[in-house]
């Protein structure tokens, strides 16, 4: 610890910098991600405005355990199936993945397809499981 605060005294310019830099992907990062719905706002979202669930994981992981009627298209096909969501544009659409993450790069795509109200599960299936929340399987 000593030998950081000493690296930081010395060299004071590099170390704000770094600061700097964090702060800013941190800011860019959480403007372009979209909003982040817990597992009971999403569950409200759906109940009062009947709202779209995709989820984008992979085939044997949505297999395995799926919110019911949530549309499967796989994050790596988003892309070229894109055109699929158009009947829901109208409504809410709530990005899910398996952690939560790769949830606010399918939001960027969505929105530049023309897509507004998208917004991501935040922490994903895992946190949907964590929170007992029905989940049906094939």
């Amino acid at each position: 610890m000593a030998q950081f605060i000493e690296f930081v005294g010395n060299h004071w310019i590099l170390a704000t910098l770094w600061v700097g830099l964090v702060i800013a992907l941190v800011l860019h990062r959480s403007r372009t991600a979209g909003e982040a719905l817990s597992c009971q706002q999403a569950v409200m979202l759906i109940n009062r405005s009947d709202a779209v669930l995709l989820d984008i994981r992979e085939k044997k992981d949505f297999d395995a355990g799926h919110i019911v009627d949530s549309v499967h298209i796989p994050m790596n096909k988003l892309g070229s199936r894109v055109s699929e969501l158009e009947k829901y544009k109208a409504k809410p659409i709530i990005v899910a993945c398996r952690l939560g993450q790769q949830s606010t790069d399918a939001v960027k795509i969505l929105k530049s397809a023309g897509f507004e109200n998208v917004v991501r599960l935040s922490g994903g299936i895992t946190e949907w499981r964590s929170d007992n929340l029905p989940l049906v399987q094939k």
